[in-house]
């Protein structure tokens, strides 16, 4: 039997000891790379336009579906309310939006970029009471308390607070956390009039059979925008958008719409379609002139 010298056998072991430390590395940093890309999730931040279980009703079944057809994983975050929401947004938490609250110049610096918005058209800001209220003017509610959804809500506070200051209508302003949290202190007496988004408003209605009185109307603005985060790749971006505006061409997208808008109350299937910063120039606009304190 043929055996290698001691001294040749120990130096052949020694270098099949250190091949295998510069190997175990690599492959464990593969294994550990690969494990990461299988687990990796992506935090999804709608804002709360209704109370959470209904926000969480509506979107969890669309972003199930988002997810299972692009590949990426989206996970719901949201928080008690919309301003808590929309922190996560501002403290990089989270990889994709839905908001109207990244507008702003200040937020606008930070990178976000408009994939997609719903299929609807556009909403607008209105100033409402309930349909019996005396209140007729938005005069009427000088030094009144008039509810909003939260200090975040550009549609439903911004607009409708900037058009009773630019009036010189003092209020005494009411944060709900959402808009069916305004619309409770409305319906109970807790405030004279709330400040809103039509499309909620709309929605309100339909749910609950309680009629409402417009007062003031703004101009028209887009919904709520799907948004990246910076952080995203463009590859991840595009295949959630086309994920999002496919639902309604996909016999099981349409089906998850379908139940998704009837939940919350919407008169029709809402789908989504393909957007960019084009199409919320109105929102700049507002922000050029507005008061100061809603900027």
């Amino acid at each position: 039997m043929f055996t290698l010298p001691i001294s040749l056998s120990i130096a052949r072991r020694m270098a099949c000891a250190a091949l295998l430390a510069c190997c175990l590395p690599s492959a464990m940093a593969q294994t550990t790379t690969s494990t990461t890309a299988q687990a990796q999730h992506f935090e999804f931040s709608p804002v709360n336009q209704y109370g959470l279980q209904l926000t969480a009703s509506y979107w969890n079944p669309i972003i199930s579906h988002v997810s299972k057809v692009s590949g990426v994983d989206l996970r719901l975050k949201i928080g008690r309310t919309s301003a808590d929401t929309t922190s996560y947004v501002l403290a990089q938490e989270v990889d994709f939006a839905f908001t109207n609250h990244l507008f702003s110049p200040s937020r606008a610096r930070m990178g976000w970029s408009v994939l997609a918005r719903r299929d609807s058209p556009p909403v607008r800001g209105q100033i409402v009471v309930l349909d019996d209220s005396p209140i007729r003017s938005i005069a009427e509610l000088k030094d009144q308390e008039v509810g909003f959804p939260g200090p975040e809500a550009f549609i439903a506070y911004k607009v409708t607070h900037a058009r009773l200051l630019s009036q010189h209508i003092p209020v005494r302003v009411v944060f709900g956390g959402n808009m069916d949290s305004a619309l409770a202190q409305l319906v109970s007496g807790k405030v004279s009039a709330v400040g809103g988004n039509s499309q909620l408003l709309d929605g309100f209605t339909a749910r609950e059979k309680r009629k409402l009185r417009v007062l003031w109307s703004s101009e028209p603005f887009f919904d709520l925008a799907l948004m990246a985060s910076p952080r995203v790749s463009s590859v991840q971006a595009k295949v959630v958008r086309d994920a999002f505006i496919g639902m309604t061409s996909d016999p099981v997208g349409r089906q998850v719409l379908e139940n998704a808008s009837k939940t919350v109350g919407l008169r029709e299937t809402i789908g989504f379609v393909a957007a960019d910063q084009h199409d919320y120039a109105s929102y700049l606009r507002f922000f050029e002139n507005a008061p100061p304190g809603q900027r």
